[in-house]
């Protein structure tokens, strides 16, 4: 395993998190950014729950990265 697959890897984690949507999925849960306030936000479900909203605001950067990936995969092969 090389450090490009790592890199791989973390971008599709990166994805998976971009796409959880709040409404369907997080809020049914108790995972939602309003459950977590206060004192609680230095928990681990806390932490988790902001790095899922702050992987949600890059999306866009996500997208040239994924893009990025793309093309040099076809390239090297």
């Amino acid at each position: 395993m090389g450090l490009w697959t790592l890199l791989q890897g973390f971008l599709l984690l990166a994805n998976s998190l971009a796409i959880l949507n709040e409404d369907r999925f997080l809020a049914p849960r108790g995972w939602s950014l309003s459950e977590v306030s206060g004192v609680r936000t230095k928990s681990l479900k806390g932490k988790l729950i902001g790095l899922i909203y702050a992987t949600q605001y890059m999306r866009m950067p996500l997208i040239l990265l994924n893009i990025i990936t793309i093309a040099v995969t076809l390239v090297s092969g």
